[in-house]
């Protein structure tokens, strides 16, 4: 079994984008944040992503937004970083509170700007495959580290464990995308899915992204499996000083020595969010130079 370290492979990519943001003449990128509210996970999500732009050297820019604000007052501060030539990409926070349509909101960001690749226009871009669109982050983050980690995909099985908008499908359609990571067989399962261990044994690789901690049992995989845990989910633990600790959306101990590869949690596919963040960014304000 060999343990996918996806601190380790963000690393190497953000050092790829320093060296090459350090080779820029004049101006540099800039990433803008918006975050509606205080929620603590969401705080703690933005603060990583200005972090890590400011170790590449990509500037960036803190919008906060109480957690009432209405649509027109949302949509008012996107619009105007859409106008401002200075912002290359525009990243909003979710969750966004229940009264604020985050597929609108999403889709209020220019396609040029859209780093979080959320926007419809980008998302249909991904099932084109039209390579000048965004792909959303995580998905992305995906793909690196089955490349980096020398995962075959070509003819394999790759079983999808949820069907969300920012995870399951973009996956899905990278996994059987003419090209590689991809040209996969894909099945997409879900909460509707009738006889879920009778599917997710046929996957040579699996991607968990249902949310639900623990939920991937060692007797629902084969063995030689590679296994992509997108799950992040807390657990109540009495032994940590925060008293919870946080697990994947596959039981660790019970899979990982039937796995041919495996991402841990924390340390697996969340680092590797933030860094195609970052690349997406960079990727944003060489177009926007171009035109």
């Amino acid at each position: 079994m060999k343990l996918i370290d996806g601190n380790a492979i963000a690393e190497s990519i953000i050092a790829e984008l320093t060296a090459e943001v350090s080779q820029l003449s004049g101006k540099k990128p800039v990433v803008a944040f918006i975050r509606v509210g205080k929620d603590p996970a969401s705080v703690s999500y933005v603060r990583k992503k200005e972090k890590t732009a400011e170790r590449i050297g990509i500037g960036s820019r803190l919008y906060l937004l109480a957690e009432d604000v209405n649509k027109e007052e949302l949509f008012a501060q996107i619009d105007a970083l859409n106008d401002d030539p200075e912002v290359n990409g525009i990243l909003i926070q979710a969750p966004l509170p229940r009264h604020i349509d985050e597929t609108q909101t999403f889709n209020r960001v220019l396609p040029s700007k859209d780093v979080d690749g959320f926007n419809t226009l980008n998302i249909g871009k991904l099932c084109q495959e039209d390579h000048q669109g965004f792909v959303a982050c995580t998905p992305a983050g995906i793909v690196e580290l089955i490349e980096r980690s020398g995962i075959e995909t070509e003819g394999k099985h790759v079983v999808v464990l949820g069907r969300s908008q920012i995870v399951g499908k973009p996956a899905a359609l990278l996994m059987m995308r003419k090209a590689l990571p991809g040209n996969a067989t894909v099945t997409v399962c879900h909460s509707r899915t009738k006889d879920l261990p009778s599917i997710t044994r046929q996957a040579d690789v699996l991607i968990a992204a249902i949310g639900r901690a623990n939920f991937v049992t060692g007797n629902m995989v084969k063995e030689g499996v590679a296994v992509i845990d997108v799950g992040i989910n807390r657990v109540e633990d009495s032994t940590k000083k925060r008293g919870y600790r946080l697990v994947g959306d596959v039981e660790f101990e019970a899979v990982a020595p039937k796995s041919s590869h495996i991402t841990p949690v924390p340390g697996g596919v969340g680092p590797m969010t933030v860094a195609m963040l970052m690349h997406n960014t960079l990727r944003a304000f060489k177009a926007a130079k171009v035109t």
